[in-house]
């Protein structure tokens, strides 16, 4: 028989991604550990890039779109840092 699963033990390295969309490109712009958080930064991205779309539409710049997915912890590139919801305002978008 086997051993039972100690799920205190267990860790789940599921996390929640914010993701930003420029076409075909695509980065984790935040990552959150409950879903919800991660929803409200959506709306806070999505409304952060609303307020500035003027600007966006006369500079010519890509308007970024923004999804949560869930990721694994793994799944994050080595050096991975937050992307400013602003970040084409200093020309770093993705």
């Amino acid at each position: 028989m086997a051993d039972p699963v100690n799920l205190s033990a267990y860790r789940d390295d599921t996390l929640w991604a914010v993701v930003a969309l420029i076409g075909r490109t695509s980065r984790v712009a935040e990552v959150f550990s409950s879903r919800m958080a991660a929803l409200a930064d959506q709306a806070w991205r999505e409304q952060q890039v609303k307020a500035y779309a003027h600007f966006l539409r006369t500079s010519k710049q890509p308007v970024p779109a923004y999804m949560v997915k869930p990721i694994k912890r793994a799944e994050l590139p080595r050096g991975w840092r937050p992307v400013p919801a602003l970040g084409f305002l200093q020309g770093k978008m993705l």
